[in-house]
């Protein structure tokens, strides 16, 4: 387990060491080692197994690159630019019931099992990822052409952590494994809820 975090509770370590570093080398990646995370995220649970996660990638020096790079905002493509890949995570917000589509009320919940499963298969694979919601929806809804049952989630880097000096100076204290609330904070017991 990290030295920095501990568990409260008896976890797989994979829980407490996966962190969102973003001090990264830009080594390529390739097909295999990419679609092994999205296999992982293939199998992540969703309601009716409706499975409503999509993602839309490019990879550093493909010719979609610099497109993706302008998904996000100032601070986060001042460090993104060092992934191995960029991937958009998109959610569809309807599901086909009685040869209708209908409004699907957990593809936002269904397509974070999604990305968590990316996370944690990238922290398998020797891979890291940092999850981003500072980027421009609606640039990403109109470049992809994305029909309009579909929800913009985050974009995610992917990468081989670097070294910090490659951060931007203000980044470079920041660039360490945070500690998590206490269960107490977040968990609660029959009526006993507290903001």
């Amino acid at each position: 387990m990290s030295e920095a975090r501990s568990a409260q509770y008896p976890v797989d370590a994979q829980f407490v060491e996966r962190w969102s570093p973003r001090s990264l080398t830009g080594e390529a990646i390739d097909d295999q080692t990419l679609f092994s995370l999205f296999e992982a995220a293939r199998w992540a649970p969703s309601a009716f197994n409706v499975q409503p996660w999509r993602f839309s990638y490019a990879k550093q020096g493909s010719d979609s690159w610099d497109t993706y790079l302008e998904f996000l905002n100032d601070f986060n493509r001042s460090w993104a630019k060092n992934a191995s890949a960029l991937v958009v995570v998109l959610s569809k917000t309807t599901s086909l019931s009685a040869e209708q589509e209908v409004e699907n009320p957990s593809h936002s919940f269904d397509t974070g099992a999604a990305w968590a499963s990316i996370a944690l298969q990238a922290q398998l694979s020797g891979w890291v990822t940092h999850g981003m919601t500072g980027i421009h929806k609606e640039k990403i809804r109109e470049v992809l052409a994305l029909p309009g049952n579909y929800a913009v989630e985050a974009v995610v880097a992917i990468g081989k952590r670097g070294d910090k000096s490659v951060l931007p100076e203000g980044l470079q204290a920041k660039e360490s494994p945070n500690e998590r609330r206490p269960l107490e904070e977040t968990v609660f017991e029959g009526l006993g809820f507290k903001a």
